[in-house]
């Protein structure tokens, strides 16, 4: 490729981009469970906006383009909760979603604002439970939505000094 990918926080510029990456990536979830009507492949541009406003989104850049996306939020109790982990299907398996799963840690957990990280994937998303296995997360709770969906809900500590250079 020659360019090097880079991570940084997202722009409002980003919005639209973020969103079309995120319909591109949520295509194989949405074939695995047989419903194409699932909340990332419906939301407006809007939410995206107000995420990036009132929230922390960070993207991975291949030049200018963007490969790769995360949000978080920190709540009143300490949880950051992370959502909407994407990766370019061209740009998976090179370690660039554990990278931004690192990063948006990084950022959540700076200033010890973080107690907790949690996330959500569903039940048949092997890809997904292995990367946060393998960052340390645990399932903690399973809520089934319907016959076809039972998200699984994962979570770690956040262990203070355990965070490499926010992005």
């Amino acid at each position: 490729m020659g360019m090097s990918v880079t991570i940084s926080a997202a722009t409002e510029q980003d919005a639209e981009k973020i969103l079309k990456l995120q319909y591109l990536c949520y295509q194989s979830e949405a074939e695995l469970y047989g419903d194409y009507s699932i909340e990332p492949l419906t939301e407006p541009l809007d939410s995206v906006k107000a995420e990036l406003a009132g929230g922390t989104v960070l993207v991975a850049r291949l030049g200018e383009e963007v490969v790769a996306a995360v949000r978080g939020s920190v709540d009143a109790d300490g949880t950051a909760r992370i959502g909407k982990l994407v990766v370019h299907p061209r740009m998976q398996r090179h370690g660039l979603g554990g990278r931004l799963l690192d990063a948006v840690e990084a950022k959540l957990g700076a200033g010890g604002a973080a107690k907790r990280f949690q996330l959500f994937t569903g039940h048949r998303s092997e890809h997904n439970l292995r990367l946060y296995r393998k960052h340390g997360y645990v399932a903690v709770g399973t809520k089934r939505v319907d016959e076809k969906l039972t998200l699984v809900t994962l979570s770690k500590d956040a262990e203070a000094g355990a965070f490499v250079a926010s992005a």
